[in-house]
């Protein structure tokens, strides 16, 4: 299901807003309609601006988070098997992964899944960072431990299930963790190993998990790395709450050591998951709303089918 035609925040600029035509992203940007707002032509300068950059560096460097070029955290590896097959942005959640609740500052909403997700303590929206469909990241930039670049200690990704039609999420959680681990800690798409590359990794926790309402599933990896002292992975897939119902992967990206986020903020930021405007209770691990969808294939026949 396509979201309308219409201005949405630029997911490789969340200060500007580009227009979706119902099916793809066009060329057109704007700055967001404001009272004493700049006139069109000086967002359209702006915007050819960022489209310059982009092309030059390879990575939208905008806002004010250091400036330092090439920020990222774990590598920008080309899109997996749950991204769109013309490897663009995801739009789903792009489009408004940075963008704070009217209400409430204290959540990011991600409009087109119909999703907020709880902004925790030492976390902020994405500033300079190359890969699509970030949520959030932890605050400030260090050296990787490998080659090239500066690293984050944290991130969560938002994602619509696309290359696949595939439902189940205990399937695509399980599908998604590797992609989710290569993404992050393999090589990135300067062809860099800012990490040092995966040289192992152990499955800590794997299961049916509560999001929004929804019933998901989780798998988590500790993955040990050639470079530094590695850190953990997790896919965790529910239905969306609008629309069709279509399959979310959330990906959490956390190093390890000094600086990082505790493991638990994984459980933290999915409990916190709620539908946009609703009053659910969210969920977590240990909660239930139904079984995990199985494909056809692993259900029983009906009595009597011959």
């Amino acid at each position: 299901m396509k979201p309308a035609p219409g201005w949405y925040p630029d997911p490789h600029a969340p200060h500007l807003e580009r227009r979706w035509d119902g099916t793809a992203w066009t060329e057109h940007r704007r700055i967001p309609e404001a009272p004493g707002g700049r006139a069109r032509t000086v967002a359209l300068v702006t915007a050819a601006a960022v489209l310059v950059a982009a092309i030059v560096t390879g990575a939208v460097l905008l806002g004010d988070d250091g400036g330092d070029p090439g920020t990222r955290t774990g590598s920008s590896a080309a899109p997996s098997a749950l991204s769109p097959d013309d490897g663009g942005p995801a739009p789903s959640a792009s489009v408004s992964a940075s963008e704070p609740s009217a209400d409430d500052p204290d959540i990011v909403e991600d409009q087109l899944n119909g999703v907020t997700f709880p902004l925790l303590d030492g976390w902020v929206r994405p500033k300079n960072v190359s890969q699509d469909d970030v949520v959030m990241t932890t605050s400030g930039i260090h050296d990787c431990p490998g080659e090239g670049s500066v690293c984050r200690h944290g991130l969560v990704i938002s994602r619509t299930v696309t290359a696949t039609d595939e439902t189940s999420p205990e399937l695509l959680a399980e599908e998604d963790i590797l992609d989710a681990a290569e993404d992050a800690f393999e090589e990135d798409a300067l062809d860099q190993s800012p990490y040092g590359g995966i040289e192992s990794h152990t499955v800590l926790k794997s299961g049916p998990v509560a999001v929004a309402g929804r019933a998901g599933y989780y798998v988590r990896w500790r993955v040990t790395t050639g470079k530094g002292p590695g850190g953990y992975v997790q896919s965790l897939v529910f239905p969306s709450t609008v629309g069709t119902g279509a399959p979310i992967v959330v990906r959490y990206v956390f190093e390890a050591g000094d600086g990082a986020p505790p493991p638990a903020d994984m459980d933290r930021i999915t409990k916190g998951i709620r539908a946009v405007g609703g009053a659910d209770p969210g969920g977590g691990v240990g909660n239930s709303v139904g079984p995990i969808p199985r494909p056809a294939a692993d259900r029983a026949p009906p009595a009597g089918a011959g």
